[in-house]
């Protein structure tokens, strides 16, 4: 028997302001509304224009459970179309990424689309005459996606006419976008090295919620980067230049007054970051001409100002996180209420030194891929989390570190960088997204 499908008042008593339940971790059930109501009501990323430079290159991903296809039409313009035939639902394509040419044929019966998911043919199309073919919903061809907006070459898709507009939803978050895009000399961004993957054993909430926990560093990752600060320890003051990776592995071993120092800024509808002050990437070593180049194309002081923001992580509800100052994005893919798929991208700075993207793709295998040494600290914690949400006696997960009741009245702000405001923020959004189709 359902416990919450069709009652939206039981799911948001899933929620209170210091605490979460935990079902929300370990449900089928809540998982299933998660696919049906939250991917579907909010603004999810679909991709990078930059995948699809050219007219017919497509790229297939999914939103929340939907497969669906990002595409470059024949105008230019992006379309996001479901991955599916309206004839007998076959997936029109399966190969990751491609280029399709002018229409796209599906492989069971050679039925034909334009790029923007229009009807172009059908094989023995008189078989459908006097049959009112022309007014059924497969006449209209592959159904788009009913909202896509494209942001500087970031496509994000909402599948439901509920909830804010694209504007409305992101807000000013979206100067975290700008900032990592504008410190290219020409403000632009090409997706670059391809993707790293892998699954972890975990509801995907975990990994949203790890991207502004700053408690846990200096504890979880004590045994991978502080290894790293160990071995440098000996050459510290000998003048040996640091090495890009030892830059890249000591700032996870800060200590706590490192992290509160830093600051927690939230937003409305489920977005913040970490680093409002100073980040684990305030002090890389500078790029010989990179700066030179950046004030030549936005002048002195708007150079300053754009490379003087260095935002951690920025969260965007609900499911992918960028890092501006070494320009990476990381979606958690939600595909089972224990399991997630997680994808990290790097971007290349366009017109930038390549000394600046082999820094961000060095960073991406250390901390993300599956081979990674940090990364593996969290895979860990995330795991046993899971298997000991099944422990009774205690239901409830506690996000009460630094509450301030006034919070629900400020959606945005800025706090100290140890808060789980932004923790209690994202499930707040939770539960208005979750409930507002039910």
């Amino acid at each position: 028997m359902a416990k919450y499908r069709g009652n939206p008042d039981s799911v948001r008593n899933l929620v209170r302001e210091t605490e979460v339940h935990r079902d929300v971790y370990v449900d089928p059930e809540i998982f299933d509304l998660e696919m049906e109501h939250l991917f579907a009501n909010t603004w999810v990323y679909v991709g990078h224009g930059s995948q699809i430079p050219n007219p017919g290159d497509y790229f297939t991903t999914s939103i929340g459970a939907q497969p669906v296809i990002m595409v470059r039409h024949s105008d230019g313009t992006i379309k996001v179309l479901y991955n599916r035939c309206p004839h007998k639902g076959t997936k029109i394509a399966i190969d990751g990424c491609g280029n399709t040419g002018k229409f796209f044929r599906c492989p069971y019966h050679a039925w034909t689309f334009k790029t923007d998911g229009s009807l172009l043919a059908i094989p023995l199309k008189k078989g459908y005459e006097n049959t009112g073919f022309e007014h059924c919903e497969a006449a209209k061809g592959m159904t788009p996606v009913k909202h896509v907006q494209n942001y500087r070459e970031f496509v994000f898709a909402k599948m439901n006419d509920n909830g804010p507009g694209f504007e409305a939803f992101f807000g000013d978050s979206l100067s975290s976008f700008d900032n990592m895009i504008d410190r290219s000399p020409a403000g632009k961004l090409e997706v670059a090295g391809g993707v790293l993957r892998y699954v972890n054993n975990c509801n995907w909430k975990m990994l949203v919620e790890n991207q502004t926990d700053t408690c846990h560093p200096m504890v979880a990752h004590e045994s991978s980067a502080g290894t790293a600060r160990d071995v440098w320890k000996p050459y510290e003051g000998t003048g040996k230049p640091k090495p890009m990776a030892v830059e890249i592995f000591l700032p996870f071993v800060s200590p706590y007054e490192f992290f509160e120092g830093m600051g927690i800024r939230v937003w409305d509808n489920g977005h913040g970051h970490t680093g409002v002050a100073h980040s684990i990437h305030s002090d890389y070593a500078a790029v010989p001409g990179y700066f030179e180049q950046m004030k030549e194309a936005y002048g002195e002081d708007r150079a300053k100002a754009i490379l003087g923001e260095n935002r951690h992580n920025t969260v965007y509800f609900p499911n992918i996180m960028i890092k501006g100052p070494i320009q990476l994005l990381r979606i958690f893919r939600p595909l089972a209420a224990n399991k997630t798929l997680i994808e990290s991208y790097t971007f290349r700075l366009v017109d930038a030194p390549d000394l600046l993207l082999e820094r961000t793709q060095m960073y991406n295998r250390l901390i993300n891929a599956p081979t990674s040494v940090v990364g593996h600290d969290d895979q860990e914690m995330y795991e046993r989390a899971q298997e000991g949400l099944a422990a009774n006696g205690n239901e409830w997960v506690n996000v009460q570190r630094l509450y301030d009741p006034c919070e629900r009245d400020t959606p945005v702000a800025v706090a100290n960088g140890t808060t789980e405001w932004q923790m209690r923020n994202q499930f707040r959004a939770w539960s208005k997204f979750m409930t507002m189709s039910m």
